[in-house]
């Protein structure tokens, strides 16, 4: 294919999923924005006034970071999974596998896809934690940086799972028992360094905590992590997860049956 036909197909594919998830906003952008708002006035207003500071901020501040980082790994998530098992289901994704298109042009439209819904769900929690406490940003390249990585990452990871899932309930497995305690335990509501010794170091073993914490050290200039280590594992996971998705496209792992 010439490269404007690659950049045609790259942004058919992008622009459809971006029409697709804004077309029914009221389950994939409302959602999070509501689900967010409830744990901004409960674990920052009610509960964060009895815990006080941590890390050297109010409690409010302190879980922002976190919370925006949990709505943009679910959101992204979320996105590719849906839509690529969908096309799975609905059969149409014969018609991209019979198509000049290249595998990576596939794998990186989806991934665009859902970066796309999950920055802009974490954009949308970003202006809703406005009303509830002032974000003064201490390095934006890396505030930006973790949060388009992470989103990639994640995207990455619903592709994966959508390519191994067979019927509807495979798609909620890895959300519900991997990914929302990993994001609970990523250090989101507290500090590793209130934990004991052990469970720090079992604390260090959770990829999600180097995210949420390189994150942190963008808006706040606090990180329990080194966070160029953090953008390293990043990056890595990225690289891992790319060639495993592009490999399982190249055999037709879960959708040439």
């Amino acid at each position: 294919m010439s490269p404007s036909a690659i950049l045609t197909a790259f942004l058919t594919i992008v622009l459809r999923e971006i029409r697709r998830f804004t077309r029914i906003w009221p389950q994939t952008l409302l959602p999070p924005a509501v689900t967010m708002t409830l744990y901004f006035i409960i674990f920052g207003n009610l509960i964060g006034s009895r815990i006080g500071s941590m890390g050297g901020f109010d409690y409010m501040s302190f879980i922002v970071p976190g919370l925006i980082m949990m709505s943009v790994i679910t959101s992204s998530y979320a996105n590719v999974v849906s839509s690529f098992f969908s096309m799975k289901f609905q059969r149409s994704i014969e018609e991209l596998l019979v198509s000049p298109v290249p595998n990576w042009v596939i794998l990186a439209g989806y991934v665009a896809g859902g970066m796309g819904r999950g920055l802009g769900v974490g954009f949308i929690v970003t202006l809703l934690s406005l009303a509830f406490t002032r974000l003064e940003i201490h390095n934006l390249p890396v505030m930006i940086l973790t949060v388009i990585l992470t989103s990639a990452l994640f995207a990455l990871g619903g592709f994966i799972n959508a390519m191994l899932a067979t019927k509807f309930d495979d798609i909620s497995i890895v959300p519900t028992f991997i990914l929302t305690p990993l994001t609970y335990l990523g250090g989101v509501f507290y500090s590793i360094d209130m934990l004991p010794g052990f469970w720090q170091g079992v604390s260090l073993i959770n990829p999600i905590l180097y995210m949420v914490n390189a994150f942190r050290y963008g808006i706040l200039g606090v990180s329990d992590v080194n966070v160029f280590i953090a953008l390293g594992m990043v990056v890595m996971f990225i690289a891992i997860l790319s060639t495993i998705a592009l490999r399982m496209l190249q055999r037709g792992k879960g959708i040439r049956h």
